[in-house]
């Protein structure tokens, strides 16, 4: 029986809360449009990006914009950074997080919100699209964002703890 309680404890301890001393790190370069363009950011040199070849002069070339953008703000841990949305003019949008970061933690996701930023928590997953696990909780990083989402109505970006049900970190897309 012992040996059951301490091994569910110890169980408990390296799953719940070494992912709080331990820093994931990604860095990802800007995103690839289906139409070949990549988003340039501050972090990466315009030399290192490919961009298609030059075209006739009466043509207007393509260009990567950002849509809206926000910044990071504390929740229930720090957070800080900038999430923004980028489009290449079609359909295709991706949400890039530039200089992120926040604790680690168990179970993080990227959720997009109806809920405002200044909701209680429990809002937070009450209207959302989820865009999948939470890369790294430092450092550049996308996700592609469905084109059938509407960002009028999904205006706060949320690093969602679903074991906890917490919001570690929120950004107004504004």
């Amino acid at each position: 029986m012992v040996g059951a309680v301490v091994g569910g404890y110890l169980v408990f301890v390296v799953f719940a809360f070494q992912t709080l001393i331990i820093d994931d790190k990604v860095d990802e370069k800007g995103p690839v449009f289906a139409s070949d363009l990549v988003a340039e950011s501050d972090d990466m040199p315009a030399e290192d990006v490919d961009m298609p070849a030059e075209e006739p002069a009466e043509s207007v070339e393509p260009a990567i914009q950002t849509l809206i953008e926000g910044s990071f703000v504390d929740r229930d841990h720090p957070a800080e950074g900038i999430a923004s949305v980028l489009t290449d003019g079609t359909a295709q949008r991706f949400l890039r997080f530039e200089e992120f970061a926040t604790d680690n933690g168990p179970d993080l996701n990227v959720y997009l919100s109806s809920a405002p930023l200044g909701s209680d928590d429990n809002a937070f997953d009450d209207d959302f699209v989820d865009l999948g696990d939470l890369r790294g909780n430092i450092g550049s990083q996308n996700y592609e964002i469905p084109e059938d989402v509407d960002l009028d109505r999904y205006t706060t970006v949320v690093i969602w703890c679903v074991r906890f049900g917490v919001a570690f970190g929120a950004a107004e897309l504004a």
